[in-house]
């Protein structure tokens, strides 16, 4: 059989509880045409790029199956029927990869998200380049590509009729 895997969005008014029954809805029909579920991550409520049918966030879940194509036209048609889903797409794959994907993944080092600030740099390093790949400390060289730094008097500064 050949193998797929499957993104659907259900809009933000519905309850995790009815995300939660509809893929178990989505599970039982690949179920029941001969196919196998092996994968199925909730991605929970996320952002989306821009607004679909009046909704700035879903709920995201991903399968990855191993059923016959009428199976995959079944769980589709009734996505389509489901006003809850937003968007779903579902791609033939080669083969069926066992790691988490890379949304859950990423999603997994949120307790050192606080330390990297909005961009995912260091707070410290706050350039391109941080410190730590030989980047350069632009906190102490403020002024200095003008010929001037912070506190500078008149005196100090060269062509100034100074003392």
């Amino acid at each position: 059989m050949p193998f797929y895997e499957t993104v659907f969005i259900v809009r933000q008014d519905a309850s995790p509880q009815q995300v939660e029954n509809l893929a178990n809805q989505l599970a039982a029909v690949i179920g029941e045409r001969g196919g196998r579920l092996s994968k199925r991550e909730s991605w929970g409520l996320r952002s989306l790029a821009y607004r679909i049918k009046k909704n700035r966030k879903g709920y995201y879940t991903f399968f990855n199956i191993d059923a016959p194509p009428d199976a995959i036209r079944e769980i589709e048609r009734q996505m389509r029927i489901n006003e809850d889903v937003l968007r779903y797409l579902t791609v033939r794959v080669d083969r069926l990869n066992d790691q988490p994907s890379p949304i859950l993944q990423s999603r997994g080092g949120r307790e050192g998200e606080r330390e990297r600030g909005r961009f995912g740099r260091d707070r410290e390093g706050s350039g391109r380049l941080s410190r730590e790949r030989g980047g350069r400390d632009r906190s102490s060289e403020r002024g200095s590509d003008r010929g001037e730094g912070y506190g500078a008097q008149s005196s100090d500064r060269p062509g100034e009729g100074g003392t």
